[in-house]
C-alpha cells in the first residue's frame, strides 16, 4: 500500500516535471477581490499622491511669481511719471543755466528757490531709485544707456567715443527711462590727434 502512494507521489512529481503549465495553472489561481480592491487603491493613491506634488509645486511657482510681480510694481509702478517729470528736471535745469550773474544778484530769492526745487526733485528721484546716466566726453559709446544724435570725425576722440553730452538719461533700477543723447566720434583710429597736440604743424 505504502508502495501505491509511493508511485503515485513519483507520477505527480513526474507529471508537474512534464508540464510545467499544470503547475503554474495550480499556484496562479484568480486574484481575490480583496488583492483586485488593493491594487485599485494603490493606483488610487499613486494618482492622488501625483496630483498633490503636481499642486504644491504650482503653488510654489504662483507665489514666486506673484513675489517678483510685487516687487516688479513697486519698482517700475511709477514709470510714467516718472518719465513725465524728466522733462520738468530738464526744465528747471535750462532755466537756471540761463541765470547770469547780474540776474542772480537782482533776484536771488527766485534763485534760490529753483535750485531748491531742483534739488528736491533729485532727492525724490533717488529715493525711487532713479539715477542719471552722465556720461562723460571720451566715454565710450554704450547702445544699452545712450542715443547718438550724431557722429563727427572729431580729432581729439577716437570712432566710437563720445564727445558732446546734449541731454542726461536716467535708469530706473535696472531699467532704461531716457538714454543720455550724445554726439559720438567717427574719427579713424589712425587720425586720432591727442589733446594738447593739434597745434603741432
Amino acid at each position: 500500500m505504502a508502495e501505491d502512494k509511493d508511485d503515485m507521489d513519483s507520477k505527480d512529481e513526474d507529471l508537474f516535471l512534464d508540464d510545467p503549465e499544470a503547475l503554474s495553472d495550480l499556484l496562479d489561481d484568480d486574484p481575490s477581490a480583496d488583492e483586485i480592491e488593493l491594487d485599485a487603491r494603490r493606483a488610487e493613491r499613486d494618482e492622488l499622491k501625483d496630483r498633490l506634488l503636481r499642486a504644491l509645486a504650482e503653488a510654489e511657482n504662483i507665489r514666486k511669481r506673484a513675489e517678483r510681480d510685487r516687487r516688479d510694481a513697486e519698482l517700475y509702478g511709477g514709470v510714467k511719471l516718472a518719465r513725465d517729470l524728466l522733462s520738468v528736471h530738464d526744465n528747471l535745469g535750462r532755466a537756471l543755466e540761463t541765470i547770469d550773474a547780474a540776474r542772480r544778484e537782482q533776484a536771488s530769492g527766485l534763485v534760490e528757490g529753483l535750485e531748491l526745487t531742483q534739488r528736491e526733485l533729485l532727492a525724490a528721484f533717488t529715493k525711487h531709485k532713479i539715477e542719471k546716466i552722465e556720461p562723460a566726453p571720451g566715454d565710450r559709446f554704450d547702445p544699452k544707456l545712450h542715443q547718438a544724435m550724431f557722429e563727427a570725425p572729431v580729432p581729439e576722440h577716437p570712432a566710437g567715443a563720445i564727445f558732446q553730452v546734449m541731454t542726461t538719461g536716467f535708469v530706473i533700477g535696472d531699467r532704461l527711462l531716457r538714454p543720455a543723447q550724445v554726439g559720438v566720434s567717427s574719427t579713424p583710429a589712425g587720425d586720432v590727434v591727442p589733446p594738447g597736440d593739434s597745434d603741432v604743424a
